[in-house]
């Protein structure tokens, strides 16, 4: 990422005069919960060492100009707060989005101009929208409402931009993640006012590093595969009466196995038996956490891995006989840890990134191991962010 002296150039180069405040937020990384918060689950993430900065000013206009690097630069007027269908994946719609938002909070909009950096990679895994997202909302927040929305309305103001504006279901994990920092456990039981709370460990003192591997497979074409787990398992909800396996008596769905089995195919079925387990494994991940019992902890981890590629599915594409990236990540990492740190699929699953956690005395053989069957810079180590968005100093 640019130097701050390099970030204030770009800024004046973009738009003609000096900024004169500075944001940030972080990107995320979900230790434990592999698509639970959807079915309103439990999940274990935690903020991360790469960021997204914006530096912005007013600009006496009626618009809000904004220059992320590596997009088009694009620009809103402050009295159009409706959702675009053609704008669907744009920068832009996350803007237009992100204003509504803090305009139906309260917030009288002048005319600003932002420019924003981040090593947030897209497609990483590691939550890049929503890390940009959170950052414009903290921006708003502190020019339009003197700071005072707290971290979860700014997820939430985030969330909306990336579900209504920029047309993308998702929940609310990436959004609360970026925005807190730390180590956090969410209870997504009303996904509308989600439950969060730090969990106190200190991972720099665990011996042990976060990695984030870059298995090379990219997401484009896989929608289908992402919509089908989400499809899958709503079928199994509405059978119970229910919106999500959350309000779905165990007891009960075990119960009706062979019915389900007959309805829906063994594939969901398989599916719901990990997010019953999975809720299991995040509480008691933060549980080993809280008790300062990092070898249960990476043995959860461990079994959440082992039940994402068994169970619910999502190594492996459909249809992919040959290309089976995140299966081979998976495999050779645990292959280089031999019995030690652990191992499992990344977010959303069949492509993006894998996570591993490896012990200090073996991440530089780790990581250029991984890197020689990869490429170079495919491994990633990382440390978490204990803060979430926040406004700085220009002179820090």
């Amino acid at each position: 990422m640019k130097s701050i002296d390099e970030l204030r150039a770009a800024f004046e180069a973009a738009f003609g005069h000096k900024a004169d405040r500075m944001f940030s937020a972080c990107g995320r990384s979900e230790l434990i919960g592999n698509h639970t918060d959807h079915q309103h689950g439990l999940v274990l993430a935690c903020g991360v060492n790469l960021s997204a900065l914006a530096l912005a000013s007013g600009n006496g206009s009626d618009e809000l100009r904004l220059v992320s690097e590596g997009f088009p630069a694009c620009s809103v007027k402050l009295n159009e707060r409706e959702p675009d269908p053609n704008e669907y994946g744009t920068t832009k719609a996350l803007l237009r989005g992100v204003l509504s938002g803090v305009c139906e909070r309260g917030a009288e909009p002048f005319g600003l101009d932002i420019y924003v950096s981040s090593n947030v990679l897209s497609g990483s895994g590691l939550s890049s929208s929503a890390a940009i997202e959170v950052l414009l909302a903290g921006v708003m927040n502190g020019y339009y409402l003197d700071g005072e929305l707290d971290a979860v309305s700014l997820a939430v103001i985030g969330q909306r931009a990336e579900n209504v504006f920029f047309g993308k279901p998702s929940g609310l994990l990436d959004q609360m993640a970026c925005a807190l920092g730390g180590i956090q456990f969410f209870d997504f039981a009303d996904p509308a006012e989600p439950i969060a709370e730090r969990v106190n460990f200190a991972f720099n003192e665990s011996g042990h590093e976060l990695v984030i591997i870059d298995t090379g497979a990219d997401h484009a074409n896989l929608t289908d595969c992402y919509a089908a787990i989400t499809r899958e398992l709503a079928a199994i909800d509405s059978f119970f009466g229910a919106t999500a396996l959350r309000d779905v008596s165990e007891s009960d769905f075990y119960a009706a196995l062979p019915v389900l089995r007959r309805m829906f195919g063994d594939r969901a079925v398989l599916r719901a038996m990990h997010i019953f387990d999975e809720n299991r494994r995040v509480q008691k991940a933060k549980d080993a956490l809280e008790t300062g019992d990092f070898a249960a902890f990476l043995s959860q981890l461990n079994a959440s891995g082992e039940s994402s590629y068994m169970l619910l599915q999502n190594v492996i594409a459909e249809g992919h006989t040959d290309a089976q990236a995140v299966a081979f990540t998976i495999s050779y990492a645990k292959r280089l840890l031999n019995g030690r740190g652990a191992v499992r699929v990344h977010g959303g699953g069949f492509a993006g990134t894998v996570l591993a956690i490896v012990p200090n005395d073996m991440l530089d053989e780790f990581c250029a191991g991984m890197d020689r069957v990869l490429r170079p810079g495919a491994s990633k180590p990382l440390t978490v962010r204990n803060r979430g968005v926040y406004e700085l100093h220009l002179e820090d």
